[in-house]
């Protein structure tokens, strides 16, 4: 994708993949320029999302951006906390991350999944104002919809590899009592 295409890009917004009553709506901090160039969430190259997906057992394979319209057969989901597209997340506000939450916690009192799953720790701090909040399922509930925060999939987050990302996820998964679609 050429530069100007990216910068283009910047503040779009894209629409989520959702659906009412999900076993799991994942949340991402926002979306990166490359994802709002294509329309498809965590379409950077070397996001490790759609890895991790199918390596924690969400998804039968490894689907790419692009397929993410597929999530809702499997009881998945994808939002952000913040909807507008930057380069990158430290371009945004606490006060945007503060809304974010707002609105986030609006969806999802409209949808109601059984687990938000907020990819990003520093994001779900922000957005929910709980600083001492770790990777893992959350004390907080939207009315029903349990919150579990994940590590960020960013090929950036070096603290985490695919494979532990993966046992975080599927962690979830299990909670969420999704079957294993991998067939392990």
């Amino acid at each position: 994708m050429k530069p100007e295409e990216l910068a283009a890009a910047r503040d779009r917004v894209i629409p989520d993949v959702a659906a009412p009553g999900l076993g799991v709506l994942f949340c991402g901090i926002n979306p990166g320029l490359m994802s709002a160039a294509t329309g498809h969430h965590f379409a950077r190259p070397g996001n490790r999302f759609w890895p991790v997906l199918h390596l924690s057992g969400f998804t039968p394979r490894q689907l790419a951006p692009s397929e993410q319209g597929e999530l809702p057969a499997y009881g998945l989901g994808i939002t952000n906390v913040v909807a507008r597209a930057t380069a990158r997340a430290d371009e945004l506000s606490d006060e945007e991350f503060r809304e974010g939450g707002r609105l986030l916690v609006a969806r999802v009192e409209r949808l109601r999944p059984r687990w938000l799953a907020v990819v990003g720790i520093t994001a779900y701090r922000t957005a929910f104002d709980d600083r001492r909040a770790t990777i893992g399922p959350q004390t907080r509930t939207i009315g029903t919809t349990r919150i579990w925060a994940l590590p960020n999939p960013s090929g950036l987050n070096a603290h985490w590899t695919a494979r532990t990302m993966a046992e975080e996820f599927a962690r979830l998964r299990v909670s969420a009592q999704m079957p294993d679609l991998t067939g392990s």
